[in-house]
């Protein structure tokens, strides 16, 4: 139980100060492991991005996409959803392991906070990459902060 309880520490603290490294960084790049013991299908990344003029101008909208870096394996992939109030969009690397991300996707929701959730189709470890971006009507890069919520 505790050592149960230390990995999910470990992990969360991990993937924290991955993403807030990444949120200071121009890419906005993010990565980490989803259930690293591969036997939780349900496991469920959560972060909640914000969106705000930090002097390049207002968001218009939070684009992201979800690259699966694990090797190949059939019937596992890593989906990628973006909620703000009543809009919402989701997208799959549809081929593990393969280097290329998935289909970008966006929600224009303008400033202020975005829920990204990162899951997987069934159980087994997972290593992945999320893209995002806080992005102006005319495609500039604009503020953008990531605190992650939940990662199990």
């Amino acid at each position: 139980m505790r050592y149960k309880f230390f990995q999910k520490t470990v992990t969360a603290l991990f993937c924290m100060v991955v993403l807030s490294h990444a949120s200071v960084s121009n890419a906005h790049d993010a990565g980490a492991t989803m259930d690293p013991n591969g036997t939780i299908a349900t496991f469920t990344g959560y972060a909640l991005v914000t969106c705000f003029d930090d002097g390049n101008g207002t968001a218009d909208n939070l684009t992201a996409s979800v690259k699966d870096t694990s090797l190949p394996q059939e019937n596992l992939l890593v989906n990628l959803q973006i909620i703000k109030g009543n809009r919402a969009i989701s997208t799959t690397d549809p081929v593990s392991g393969d280097g290329s991300f998935s289909p970008e996707v966006r929600v224009h929701g303008g400033n202020g906070v975005y829920l990204l959730l990162v899951n997987k189709t069934s159980a087994g470890a997972r290593s992945f990459l999320v893209s995002y971006h806080c992005v102006t009507a005319s495609g500039a890069h604009t503020g953008t902060d990531i605190v992650v919520q939940q990662f199990e």
